[in-house]
């Protein structure tokens, strides 16, 4: 998710080929009218939105949630809100369950040929009839080498009291019970109460050792040198390490979280067509590359993108890791009902805060 941006010159000419060079103009389009999007905060470039209501005459109308859980309370409350969401995986599972989502017309969709193979048919989707993938990364130990200087390469490095004071926790229910859970061995996705209990039991005992539980603010507070340790995800971690040479991205050794972030269609959405031209359009290898340019750290389903962002992305362990060498990752999955025992957890973590 992007706010400072500097376009490398590369993809500026590339952007000035797109804008002469587009096939389509606004009398063209297959769709029309309003096209109501919901993602998560600056987390698209701006100009692709502007690009694509040149080319196919729909007006976007874009709107943005601060977590999954929140994308899910605005869709019950209202589920013909929107044309067009972009979930997590674990958010989309629950909504294939409870038939929130439309079937994905991929005729309608002939760019979907160039997303990366490994990324069909994924657990949250098996048959592939709801999703599009947009983006995907992992979660991970950002560190501040001129803080910390000894050797960090596990999640038990966040309940060491030698750093106490300089470790900022993901203020997150789902994220940090489960950065918990593996610390103590288990599965992120763990539904056995003892290790639940476990988990909540070290939450409550690393908190003295904790200087802050945030979201968006570590990055701020991480770049400016004000924490050691914190959590982050893949994304933001890159333009993090850009802006401090401090900074260093880590997969701890237990292993992380892997997510994937897709565009699905709500069951009552008004411009169904006219969201599927949309993501079809964001497949095209030269709008997916300015927008994965945007959104540096986070790694682009379309596999010619590789081919078209500056060699300091595509280089990039933290954007484009080698998944063969890395810890084990595991993907979040539906909780279910469960999802309440995870709730009452965290408010009890969240008590012992105050």
């Amino acid at each position: 998710m992007k706010v400072n941006k500097i376009v490398t010159l590369n993809i500026f000419l590339l952007l000035i080929i797109v804008f002469l060079t587009s096939c389509k103009k606004n009398n063209q389009s297959d769709s029309s009218g309003v096209l109501n999007v919901y993602n998560a905060g600056s987390y698209i470039d701006p100009i692709t939105l502007k690009m694509f209501e040149r080319d196919s005459g729909i007006k976007v109308v874009y709107d943005t949630f601060n977590s999954n859980e929140d994308l899910y309370v605005k869709l019950v409350q209202k589920d013909d809100a929107y044309d067009l969401i972009c979930p997590s995986d674990y958010m989309i599972e629950r909504l294939i369950k409870e038939d929130r989502l439309a079937k994905i017309d991929y005729k309608n969709i002939p760019n979907m040929k160039g997303v990366e193979k490994s990324l069909l048919n994924p657990a949250y989707d098996k048959e592939n009839l709801y999703t599009v993938p947009y983006f995907w990364g992992t979660m991970g130990i950002i560190q501040n080498t001129s803080i910390i200087k000894d050797k960090i390469d596990s999640w038990s490095d966040f309940w060491n009291p030698k750093y106490k004071g300089k470790i900022i926790m993901y203020n997150s229910q789902r994220d940090s019970i489960a950065i918990a859970l593996k610390y103590l061995g288990y599965s992120m996705n763990s539904k056995n109460l003892k290790e639940l209990e476990a988990a909540k039991e070290a939450l409550i005992k690393q908190k003295p050792l904790v200087y802050a539980y945030l979201t968006d603010d570590a990055r701020d507070m991480m770049v400016q040198g004000e924490a050691g340790l914190c959590v982050m995800y893949s994304g933001d971690a890159l333009l993090m390490m850009n802006q401090n040479p401090d900074l260093k991205y880590i997969f701890p050794k237990e292993g992380t979280n892997i997510w994937t972030d897709a565009w699905c269609i709500p069951k009552k959405a008004h411009n169904k067509k006219a969201a599927e031209e949309f993501i079809n359009y964001m497949l095209k290898p030269e709008i997916a590359s300015i927008n994965a340019a945007w959104c540096e750290g986070y790694t682009s389903p379309v596999a010619e993108v590789k081919n078209l962002l500056p060699k300091e992305i595509t280089d990039s362990y933290v954007a484009y890791p080698d998944i063969k060498n890395l810890p084990p990752l595991e993907a979040y999955t539906d909780l279910g009902d469960f999802v309440k025992v995870y709730d009452n957890i965290w408010t009890e973590v969240i008590a012992t805060m105050k």
